[in-house]
């Protein structure tokens, strides 16, 4: 519902962030972050109210302020409905360019009641109304389109309810100033990565994977699909099996190698080939002006090189 017009609305918003400032950390919402006001069907059940009072029938006038009653608690009950809430930052997912970003947020319950229809909506975004049971938490999840790869800031979050009855809307507002990194959107189509010298500036050599060699200690990093697991279920300690075959190149994906027309198509080339790369088990590393990572295997560096692909050259965008 729209009790306020866009202007005075913008303007509460200013007068809150003023208020309360940016948050850090945890917040627990306590009653002075706490706003209430009547709903539409709140409006029309106070009207019907003061319209009943012109008659002058006794069982009518006690409805009335039987009524009377239960609207006042209905609006302790929908206030009280936030308050003690604990609401603290849970993560980000992030996305590539295009998809939405996710923002994570607990609710932890301290209290002996239940909570009922939850609301965390920001200006672009709502997640589904929520419960958290006495003493328990849960997670809810706020997910804002994205447009382009860099870092998004949600800077306003409003936690609001209607529970009990729907007369009344109370709301909390916070100020977490989180972020999530955007990456870039891998191309469609791209051309096959330049090949790796098999040993030089542009790559290093690693044993292939056509005879099996024996056996090593297992090192973070190292392939899953190599590890011996009928070795672990014997002895105990995390073995992993060593080939030896034809020397394989291990790729290093280098910006002044990508073709495209500008900036963004080169690093959406980029981002494929470490996306295939990734996909195919393969051990690569990244190259752009300023930075250079080594070839490693596994989803870290995947992580990593996204993220330096996100990063280089990218403003800070904001929730809108």
């Amino acid at each position: 519902m729209r009790l306020l017009t866009d202007r005075p609305r913008t303007w509460l918003r200013r007068w809150i962030r003023r208020r309360q400032g940016t948050d850090h950390g945890p917040v627990v919402l306590r009653r002075g972050r706490i706003y209430i006001l009547p709903t539409r069907l709140g409006l029309a059940f106070a009207a019907m109210l003061l319209g009943s009072l012109n008659y002058g029938n006794n069982l009518g006038l006690g409805l009335t302020f039987l009524l009377a009653a239960l609207g006042l608690v209905a609006m302790q009950a929908c206030h009280r409905n936030l308050e003690s809430l604990t609401v603290s930052a849970a993560g980000t997912e992030p996305p590539f360019a295009g998809n939405a970003a996710g923002f994570r947020l607990a609710l932890d319950n301290p209290g002996a009641a239940a909570r009922h229809d939850l609301e965390a909506s920001t200006t672009a975004a709502a997640a589904p109304p929520v419960a958290v049971a006495a003493g328990g938490e849960t997670i809810v999840t706020l997910r804002l389109p994205t447009r382009r790869r860099g870092w998004v800031t949600l800077d306003r979050i409003e936690l609001a309810t209607r529970h009990p009855f729907g007369l009344f809307r109370a709301w909390a507002v916070l100020h977490p100033e989180l972020r999530c990194l955007v990456y870039p959107r891998p191309a469609v189509r791209a051309p096959a990565p330049p090949p790796a010298p098999g040993s030089g500036a542009g790559g290093r050599t690693h044993r292939g994977v056509e005879d099996f060699a024996g056996l090593k200690d297992y090192h973070p990093g190292d392939p899953p699909r190599h590890i011996a697991w009928k070795a672990h279920a014997r002895g105990g300690e995390l073995l992993v099996k060593q080939f030896a075959g034809t020397a394989a190149a291990e790729p290093v994906f280098d910006l002044a190698q990508a073709p495209g027309a500008d900036l963004e198509q080169r690093l959406a080339i980029l981002a494929r080939w470490v996306v295939d790369a990734d996909a195919a088990g393969q051990v690569y590393g990244l190259r752009l002006p300023g930075l250079e990572l080594a070839p490693q295997p596994g989803p870290r560096q995947r992580q990593r090189c996204l993220a330096a692909l996100a990063e280089f050259e990218a403003p800070v965008l904001r929730d809108a």
